[in-house]
């Protein structure tokens, strides 16, 4: 069969302004040493190459004031797909994990993995957990909430997973009660503490653009005297969802640019290198390197007392370098991995693949399915995989008009503009961003976020831009959002609301969705865009676009 080539605009989000950006030099700052093996905090200072983000200490001291449970270590679950920190066990070069719609493979491209004395697997601070109790491999290096609400079960929320200085709604919470950890039973929803107002890499203070007040905080955390946004180490507690630690050839691949492309702002660069980063590793861009991610969530969710040491940190990023993870197989349509089949799918189109931006001629995001658009016969498989590739065609070419997003509307294309989801959904294999990844899409921000119901469980600010300074381009002087985002880091009203966006790899293994865990499922998924851009899809449509995802 020919395949068929989509008749669209080529010019994705960061189509022409990504290339534009490759042109600019990069220019190393001077170094200014290096840190030591296994350092303490008091040895530190923040911007210290290679170590130390600006935000972190204040972190790390709510962190430290955070209570420890005193239970025994869980033992080890030989039964399950669940990773005890310290169990020793062995990745294999090559796993396979079941989930509801399938199973989720795993490529260790290194090959079969020792884990004993790894610090991706061994507990590295006071409260028993490690890289992989929020990274699981079952889960696509992430967490599902199923997986989340069988550990409960398992252990009696006993387990590392619901330490109280992040797996509670707030370390106040008396942490024996199921309700005190219902974000993250529900939602599967972490608790991130920033420091407020907003500090720069060096650790210097930002002033933000805009006064930040509590208006409801059913956590209680925003409101505590230890923890919340008045107490002696004030912080903003938001809550999200763990990210995927693998496919980060695709997640930390730079166009090398020194300014954000859709605003102008400095981008990030990488301390040890100096080389620019693309921004696109954290929900709110907060650590420009996979080193100063793992520094940060050892210092403050696994309540490590001294920054992991050089080794360490080689070891971690090494091992999260060589991950390849997406859906191997599904109940419907079978196989994921077939050679004749869709060359874009299963964890080995992950190894082959190369970083880029797709367009919409040569090199689609997850490239072409032709080979199910025409099945042999009219059994469910064949049935089912033509419905996939009908999703795929609906996302590409699709077209519905997509209003107020900022830096997308905001960045000279237009508001609305009609496209399609492939038109932020741009890079090769992971359907992130190619350019830095955040924008506001509604998910957290108001009147928006009140079509999913479940962000009445989560704090809401209000947000009020200087008279000096430019509102929010859609929003308004007066913001009201559950989750500041990016904002919370640059402290800009452009920000406010901005999350970047998360890969599509494995979905299938990893529910709920978005950064807010606010849709539960793939449907509620595809229905909050259809609403909230007004697209009108028909029913097929959607049901084809879940069916596209689940085999993601």
């Amino acid at each position: 069969m020919q395949t068929r080539r989509i008749n669209m605009s080529p010019w994705a989000c960061a189509g022409l302004l990504g290339t534009l950006g490759t042109v600019f030099a990069q220019t190393p700052p001077a170094a200014s040493g290096s840190a030591g093996a296994s350092p303490s905090m008091q040895s530190l200072q923040p911007g210290a190459i290679g170590v130390l983000s600006g935000q972190t200490p204040s972190q790390q001291a709510q962190a430290a004031v955070a209570p420890v449970a005193d239970a025994a270590a869980v033992a080890a679950d030989y039964s399950s797909s669940w990773w005890n920190p310290g169990s020793g066990l062995t990745l294999g070069a090559q796993a396979e994990f079941d989930n509801a719609l399938g199973k989720l493979g795993l490529i260790n491209a290194a090959g079969a993995l020792d884990t004993r004395g790894h610090p991706f697997f061994e507990p590295l601070g006071r409260n028993g957990r490690a890289c992989v109790s929020c990274h699981q491999p079952a889960n696509g290096m992430s967490l599902s909430v199923g997986a989340i609400q069988e550990r409960w079960k398992t252990t009696s929320g006993k387990d590392p997973l619901f330490a109280a200085v992040d797996g509670s709604n707030c370390p106040s919470a008396p942490q024996e009660k199921e309700s005190s950890h219902s974000l993250l039973l529900r939602h599967g929803l972490f608790r991130i503490f920033v420091p407020w107002p907003p500090k720069a890499a060096d650790g210097s203070p930002i002033a933000p653009e805009f006064d930040l007040e509590v208006i409801s905080d059913p956590s209680g955390c925003n409101s505590d005297a230890v923890y919340g946004l008045h107490s002696p180490n004030p912080q903003v507690s938001v809550f999200r969802r763990p990210r995927v630690v693998a496919n980060m050839k695709y997640v930390m691949n730079s166009l090398g640019a020194p300014l954000n492309i859709k605003d102008g702002s400095p981008m990030e660069r990488d301390p040890e290198t100096g080389r620019f980063v693309n921004m696109n590793l954290m929900a709110d861009a907060r650590e420009p390197t996979q080193k100063s991610q793992a520094t940060n969530a050892a210092l403050t969710h696994l309540q490590a007392e001294e920054v992991p040491s050089k080794e360490q940190l080689r070891q971690i990023v090494d091992f999260e370098n060589q991950l390849f993870v997406a859906a191997s197989a599904s109940k419907m349509a079978g196989s994921l991995v077939d050679t004749d089949g869709p060359a874009g799918l299963g964890p080995g189109a992950m190894q082959r693949g190369s970083p880029g931006l797709g367009d919409n001629f040569y090199t689609p995001v997850f490239g072409y399915f032709a080979q199910w658009s025409q099945p042999a016969s009219s059994d469910p498989q064949g049935q089912f995989r033509a419905s996939v590739a009908r999703g795929m065609e609906v996302f590409f070419t699709r077209a519905f008009y997509i209003r107020d997003v900022t830096h997308l509307n905001t960045v000279g294309l237009g508001n609305p503009i009609k496209r399609s989801c492939a038109t932020c959904h741009n890079a090769r294999l992971t359907g992130m961003d190619f350019a830095p990844g955040w924008m506001d899409l509604g998910t957290g921000n108001e009147p928006w976020a009140r079509d999913l119901p479940m962000t009445s469980e989560l704090p809401l600010f209000k947000l009020t831009c200087h008279a000096e300074r430019r509102p929010h381009p859609y929003l308004g002087r007066v913001i009201y959002t559950h989750d500041p985002g990016r904002a919370l880091i640059s402290g800009r009203c452009l920000d406010i609301g901005a999350i970047t966006m998360q890969q599509f790899r494995g979905l299938s293994a990893r529910a709920p969705y978005f950064s807010n865990g606010s849709a539960g499922d793939l449907r509620e998924l595809v229905d909050y865009y259809d609403k909230r851009f007004e697209a009108s899809y028909t029913e097929q449509e959607k049901q084809d676009l879940v069916n596209f995802l689940s085999v993601l």
